[in-house]
């Protein structure tokens, strides 16, 4: 009985610990959100996974109303922690991926900037808090508000990465209503060689959707729908066990437990030794290699649909068979068999055998 009282007191004490952020916030009162906001990171890393699941909405909900230049990416990361102890992805989303967007965008703006008035010369900064300093507004142009709000965006973008993969790789829901619209802004950062978003792009990258596949060497054609695969080398070993584990091609099917680290509904739990070794060469319609250490995402459309050229390997590969997101399990299913006719139509599309195999 002292247990579960001790509980109750436990769990009414950080939702009293919440309200009183939202209180805070709603009453744009400083002097107490401060204190509130310190309160709730505290609370946060001791409450309990029942607490969590009540709490991660309401934590996300706060973010649009806490002002760019404060501590949103705490924020977010203290919703997306709730996630992972089980608060529902979809419903903390929103917020959460709607303020990496305005952060993303709001970097890409500071980096626009600083370049049209720099010097040619001159590279830029690190994401570092030191840029923020007396000649910034000067640099930046605007306000000092508005030049304080893009140099934090450019400085804390790596903060949302946690948040965002929290809802992202815990939900497909998510990622079809969200991730479309943040990638683009992503890659374009990432680009700018200053930060690390590889693990970001990754996940608003990741497909849910059919592809074409051919098998060259038997002249054969599949519908494979995918969803929730991290990289090529997931892909690979997920395309062998469906077709060569499957019979619908030769080769040397993938061990069963590789396919159970790529496809595990539960969490991955650390690295393991197991070994996958390549079954195919992966290839883009024109002939250019699809690397496994790439995305799926980056198999070309052809006529609507992505289209992918499976050949005999050059030479053997054989990778670390754990998945990129350890807790985002991956599929692939069998929808369908081409005909003849359709296996053709495709292939159509795509280059000669002889100019597809290439040396690496």
């Amino acid at each position: 009985m002292l247990v579960i009282f001790k509980r109750k007191r436990e769990a009414t004490s950080f939702a009293a610990i919440v309200t009183e952020l939202e209180g805070a916030v709603a009453a744009r009162d400083g002097d107490r959100t401060g204190p509130a906001f310190t309160a709730m990171m505290h609370g946060v890393q001791s409450a309990s996974d029942a607490e969590c699941r009540l709490a991660g909405p309401r934590l996300a909900a706060l973010l649009p109303a806490f002002p760019p230049t404060g501590p949103r990416p705490m924020l977010a990361m203290a919703a997306g922690f709730c996630v992972e102890r089980g608060a529902d992805p979809v419903a903390c989303a929103e917020p959460i991926l709607g303020g990496v967007r305005q952060d993303l965008l709001d970097a890409l703006e500071f980096a626009r900037r600083w370049t049209a008035t720099g010097a040619a010369e001159d590279e830029l900064p690190e994401p570092d808090e030191k840029i923020i300093d007396d000649a910034l507004t000067t640099r930046l142009g605007g306000d000092a508000y508005e030049a304080t709000r893009l140099a934090l965006a450019w400085c804390s973008i790596e903060e949302w990465q946690p948040p965002a993969l929290a809802v992202l790789c815990r939900s497909a829901e998510v990622r079809r209503r969200h991730a479309s619209a943040i990638l683009p802004a992503c890659r374009d950062l990432a680009a700018l060689e200053r930060h690390d978003l590889k693990c970001l792009a990754y996940a608003l990258a990741v497909l849910e959707e059919p592809l074409v596949v051919l098998h060259r060497p038997t002249g054969t054609g599949f519908e494979i729908r995918i969803g929730g695969i991290g990289d090529n080398f997931q892909l690979h070993t997920l395309l062998a066990h469906v077709l060569v584990g499957g019979g619908h091609v030769p080769g040397t099917a993938p061990s069963a437990e590789s396919v159970r680290l790529a496809t595990d509904p539960e969490p991955a739990q650390g690295r393991t030794r197991t070994v996958a070794t390549g079954a195919f060469e992966l290839l883009a319609p024109n002939g250019e290699r699809i690397w496994n250490e790439g995305l799926p995402d980056d198999i070309p459309v052809v006529e609507g649909r992505r289209l992918l050229v499976l050949d005999e390997p050059m030479y053997q590969r054989s990778w670390n068979a754990d998945r990129f997101f350890p807790h985002l399990p991956g599929s692939a299913e069998l929808t369908r068999v081409l005909t003849a006719d359709e296996t053709r139509t495709w292939f159509a599309h795509t280059s000669p055998g002889n100019e597809i195999r290439r040396p690496s």
